[in-house]
């Protein structure tokens, strides 16, 4: 299948291929299920969390720049960075510790 995650301004072709590894196909799944859950399932299939890459993926849905993301709303976003990363670190675990004795690629 192919993909059209690469035509939204801020995500390149690994982002995209995280994005697809993790389920999300297209931009209108992308663009449906929004920033948040995106990167819950990015974390979920075991990308290490990181918070700009978080806001990144929030701020290339709202057709913004990356650095374009300051001050309250830079903060807001880090709280709920934050509770996503420790509501997903049991499965990001796994999945490595999986990965690294070969049960999953």
């Amino acid at each position: 299948m192919e993909s059209d995650l690469t035509t939204i301004k801020g995500i390149g072709d690994a982002v995209a291929g995280q994005l697809i590894a993790a389920g999300i196909r297209t931009s209108e799944e992308l663009r449906a299920i929004g920033a948040h859950a995106a990167y819950g399932k990015m974390l979920q299939n075991g990308l290490r969390p990181h918070f700009i890459g978080y806001y990144a993926l929030e701020m290339a849905l709202q057709g913004r720049s990356w650095n374009d993301c300051t001050g309250v709303e830079k903060d807001r976003l880090r709280i709920r960075f934050d509770q996503l990363k420790s509501e997903c670190a049991g499965d990001a675990s796994l999945i490595h510790e999986l990965r690294a004795i070969g049960v999953m690629i």
